[in-house]
């Protein structure tokens, strides 16, 4: 089987690696990739989506993984082209892709099929956001299109409100775009991997993120510092109350809705006190997320994705190991509001007990490593229980070192202990 995977982040460093370690031993390519990418997959040359799928066409390609959002909504969309060109892809079309490329369109969805979810307003000028909150602290602000992880606020008072309603028209740091203004929900946050195929669906080991900078959940929010997986994140009965009231309506919504669907789809969930309520969907695994999950995956991942991209799902290919993955993120001077490039990273030969997955590297000439980005890497490490994973994913953590690191060190210990 020949495996092209889009995207260039840890996220698709993951996934390739747990592609490529499927039972048949796949080829696999990767477009655009990442130094640290090729050395487990082929690099492709393509200038942008219409001679990527021209590539596929030509290299006779089984089977094309969608790992960055933003190629699912570009141009005429990856999938939509795949399909025009016989070309089984793992990601939805750009129709149905939607629901993450305007957290509006998501908004909407999710009132029309009575799906569990915060009360919000849509505005397109700073003033009718300011309008819309009324002086309701606290208060969460999305901008609608994609903004790569950050284009969402939770603002405790109005000045933080106003410091990104600037950024977003005045500004314009993410383009043009309106700004739900919603209703902040409290609860433990845990995000759930669904792989959908058409009106069928198997779930994913559910995650939980962190999202700020600092430790306590402090600082900016950022693309994420870290993520817990386990099958034992939350009980059985919250997992069948979010299958049964979140999962499935989603599902027939987009079956009711005329939106195909076949591909990996999350659910970044908040356990209210009432209840769990979507906060959003994403169309493609999350990040850090996946690099926490795809080490607990067993079995067949590759012939899973093939199968589901041709409208069959196969859970007999896969299954889940029932223990704990721990990710730590190491990320640059500056992150997140900037990221400082060209720092030499250290250590990374010593982790044997962890993997390490590249997000924002760079070989040098010599040979050696450098930062390339705002997230650098994902130190990774799973055990039986939660603590010794946490543990040997810190000890492996602590041995990489560059200047300007930034990393937590209360990943998989804040809620929980």
């Amino acid at each position: 089987m020949r495996i092209l995977v889009v995207g260039k982040g840890g996220r698709e460093h993951a996934l390739v690696r747990a592609l490529a370690e499927s039972p048949g031993k796949p080829e696999v390519f990767c477009f655009p990739g990442s130094d640290a990418i090729f050395s487990i997959a082929q690099p492709v040359e393509a200038d942008g989506l219409e001679t990527l799928v021209e590539w596929m066409k030509t290299h006779a390609i089984d089977l094309c993984v969608a790992g960055e959002e933003s190629y699912l909504v570009k141009g005429e969309g990856l999938a939509n082209l795949c399909e025009k060109n016989g070309i089984p892809c793992w990601g939805p079309p750009k129709e149905s892709a939607q629901l993450e490329a305007s957290k509006e369109f998501a908004k909407n969805f999710l009132l029309r099929n009575h799906i569990p979810t915060a009360r919000a307003t849509a505005t397109e000028t700073l003033e009718e956001a300011v309008s819309a909150i009324a002086g309701e602290y606290p208060t969460v602000l999305k901008f609608d299109g994609l903004a790569a992880g950050k284009g969402v606020a939770v603002c405790p008072d109005e000045a933080s409100a106003l410091d990104f309603l600037d950024e977003v028209f005045t500004q314009k740091r993410f383009g043009e775009g309106r700004v739900l203004v919603e209703q902040c929900l409290t609860g433990p946050e845990v995000s759930v991997f669904a792989a959908i195929i058409d009106d069928q669906y198997l779930i994913f080991t559910p995650a939980r993120d962190y999202k700020r900078a600092n430790d306590g959940d402090l600082g900016p929010n950022t693309g994420g510092m870290g993520a817990v997986a386990s099958r034992r994140l939350v009980s059985q009965e919250i997992l069948d109350q979010i299958e049964k009231e979140i999962v499935q309506p989603t599902v027939a919504g987009l079956r009711k809705e005329g939106l195909p669907y076949r591909g990996f789809l999350y659910f970044g969930l908040m356990l209210t006190p009432t209840g769990p309520q979507i906060i959003e969907y994403n169309c493609r695994f999350g990040d850090p997320e996946c690099q926490a999950v795809m080490p607990l995956v067993r079995g067949d991942l590759a012939e899973f994705c093939l199968a589901g991209a041709k409208g069959e799902l196969r859970s007999d290919l896969i299954s889940f190991d029932d223990g704990w993955s721990v990710c730590v993120i190491l990320a640059s001077a500056g992150y997140p509001e900037t990221s400082r490039n060209g720092d030499e990273i250290t250590g990374l030969e010593s982790p044997s007990d962890a993997r390490v997955y590249h997000s924002g590297t760079r070989r040098t000439d010599r040979g050696t490593w450098e930062t390339n980005g705002g997230r650098v890497l994902a130190i990774v490490a799973g055990a039986a229980d939660r603590a010794e994973a946490v543990s040997k994913a810190h000890a492996a953590a602590d041995l990489v070192n560059f200047d300007g690191l930034q990393r937590r060190r209360d990943i998989g210990i804040l809620h929980f202990d």
